[in-house]
């Protein structure tokens, strides 16, 4: 975790001046002493620091690069997506044995990326499963250990309530929470009904066999950097702005998303069903139980000037352990049919692997080319979540 490295040296010293204090030392004894007591920390923190990496050249990781989505028959879901201003992209294959390397998974794949518009975050990957190792997650509600989802900012959220209910009326297999008033941003005072502008947002929950949204509109404000509507798209809304995640146990096990990935850590948030209605219906709250929201975000991100957050957010939900939740981690990783990985894309494949293998991840695979011939490998993280890290390619 080589990462802490800036934390123990003074604040002049930053990658692109590389350990001045070090290098301005005039005697030897001076010198050895400050690198062993580097060495001695590092060692005493279980970090390793992979010898190829310079500090003028910082590996780099994106927002959230992909929602991976198993399925049979692709064609379905590619029809549903460009509802949604998606569109076919690049396609590739993998036998038994190579998706067996990469994802666990004994079965032949062939996988058709999805992309929005021009992003380079919040797109998704068809994982075609010729024997897919389970049904996945399915209709489970929001309150489940292993859940996964994306947000989608969209202008009309109640077009989408329209289907929802329309479908549910019609006996098609659904489960939605209407559009929820929420505050994203509060007031330093209560604003004054139909004279003060209400700054909020109404935020559904939309879940079919195969996918699993929020979908979110915003009224009175505006994040140029957080989602990009397509506007001819039928549902008019962006690409995936945030994915999500329920977790429980050790919360310092979440440290691995900025400690590790180096992601940019921008809120800890304790939500309380009995103060925050739309909360209480989206995890099915019941009077006294509570979370805690965390946002990782791209690093370029900003964690206090709303204006420059940029989308491709991670948000962990971390229920307390007296919350009694059902484990379905085993059923939203590849494999399974749905929601079953997201990926991160970085700029050296290489420096990442030997930063996660040294971590506490498990089942770190060796670096192999994915479906589409990008460098990856697949990882466990502490929380018991299935990733995968793909190259970026050099020349962005």
């Amino acid at each position: 975790m080589d990462i802490i490295i800036p934390l123990i040296l003074s604040s002049t010293q930053r990658p692109n001046n590389p350990m001045p204090s070090l290098v301005a030392l005039d005697h030897s004894a001076r010198k050895t002493k400050a690198v062993v007591i580097i060495v001695v920390v590092l060692t005493l923190l279980g970090s390793s620091v992979p010898a190829r990496w310079s500090w003028a050249e910082q590996p780099t990781i994106g927002g959230v690069y992909e929602v991976g989505i198993g399925t049979t028959d692709p064609l379905p879901l590619i029809r549903y997506w460009q509802q949604f201003g998606y569109r076919p992209g690049p396609s590739g294959e993998l036998s038994a044995a190579e998706a067996l390397r990469l994802y666990g998974v004994n079965s032949r794949l062939r996988s058709i990326r999805l992309l929005h518009q021009d992003a380079d975050h919040g797109l998704i990957r068809l994982m075609v499963w010729e024997r897919p190792t389970s049904e996945g997650l399915g209709l489970s509600h929001m309150k489940v250990k292993g859940n996964r989802w994306g947000a989608m900012l969209t202008a009309d959220v109640y077009n989408l309530l329209n289907h929802a209910e329309v479908a549910s009326s019609q006996g098609l297999p659904v489960y939605y929470v209407p559009p929820q008033l929420a505050q994203i941003y509060p007031p330093e005072r209560p604003p004054t009904p139909f004279l003060d502008p209400l700054v909020c947002v109404r935020e559904m929950v939309l879940i079919q066999p195969l996918t699993r949204q929020v979908l979110f509109q915003r009224f009175n404000y505006q994040l140029p950097l957080y989602g990009r509507i397509d506007e001819s798209s039928h549902f008019r809304t962006s690409q995936i702005t945030h994915v999500g995640m329920v977790v429980q146990g050790d919360r310092r096990l979440l440290d691995f998303y900025d400690h590790v990935l180096g992601l940019l850590r921008v809120r800890d948030q304790k939500v309380s069903g009995d103060t925050d209605p739309s909360a209480r219906a989206i995890f099915e709250l019941e009077p006294g139980q509570w979370y805690v929201s965390t946002d990782f975000d791209d690093p370029r991100s900003s964690a206090t000037d709303p204006q420059k957050m940029r989308s491709g957010r991670l948000k962990i939900i971390w229920f307390p352990p007296e919350v009694r939740l059902e484990d379905k981690l085993a059923l939203s990783r590849p494999g399974a049919l749905g929601y079953s990985l997201y990926t991160y894309r970085v700029s050296s494949i290489e420096a990442y692997h030997a930063r996660v293998k040294a971590s506490t991840a498990t089942s770190v695979t060796e670096i192999y080319l994915n479906e589409f011939g990008e460098k990856s490998f697949s990882f466990v993280a502490p929380d018991g979540y299935f990733w995968t890290l793909v190259q970026q390619p050099r020349h962005q």
